[in-house]
C-alpha cells in the first residue's frame, strides 16, 4: 500500500525542499508556486485521482455477472493516468484494481502480458488489452450504463 504512495510523497517533498530554499534565500512570495505545482503534482499521481480499487478476485466475479470491464492499473503510471482523464465520469462504470495493492491483479496482469506488469490492461468481454485507447474502453461500456 505504501508503495503507491511514494511518488506522490516524494513530490510533496522536493517541493518543500524547493520552497524551503527559495523563502531562506528571502523569496517567500516566489516559493507559493513551485510548491502549489509540486502538490498538484503529486495529487494526480496518486490513488486518490482513481475510483476506488478493489481486489481482482472480487472485480473478475462482478464482471462475469454484469460484463463491466476490469482495468488493473498503478499510482504513477502516466498511461494509467490518461486512461482514467480520458474516460471521465464514466470510469466510474469500470472495476479498477490497483496492482501495487492486490497481488491477485499483479499475478493476473503477469500472466496476460507475457509475464510484464504493463499497465493499464483491461479485461472486457474475457480477454486482456494492454494499454488500449481510452476510446475504444468507453465503447465497452453497456449504453444503459
Amino acid at each position: 500500500m505504501m508503495r503507491a504512495w511514494i511518488l506522490p510523497l516524494l513530490l510533496v517533498l522536493c517541493g518543500s525542499v524547493l520552497a524551503a530554499g527559495l523563502i531562506f534565500t528571502g523569496s517567500p512570495g516566489a516559493a507559493t508556486a513551485p510548491l502549489l505545482l509540486f502538490v498538484l503534482l503529486a495529487g494526480v499521481h496518486s490513488p486518490l485521482v482513481f475510483p476506488k480499487s478493489i481486489g481482482a478476485l472480487e472485480a473478475q466475479r462482478r464482471s462475469a455477472v454484469d460484463g463491466r470491464p476490469v482495468v488493473f492499473w498503478r499510482s504513477g503510471c502516466k498511461y494509467c493516468l490518461r486512461l482514467r482523464i480520458r474516460l471521465g465520469r464514466s470510469a466510474r462504470q469500470l472495476y479498477w484494481v490497483d496492482i501495487w495493492r492486490d497481488p491477485a491483479g499483479a499475478a493476473a496482469v503477469r500472466a496476460a502480458n507475457d509475464g510484464n506488469e504493463t499497465v493499464p490492461t483491461v479485461v472486457a468481454a474475457g480477454r486482456p488489452h494492454a494499454n488500449p485507447d481510452p476510446e475504444w474502453v468507453r465503447e465497452q461500456l453497456s449504453p444503459s450504463e
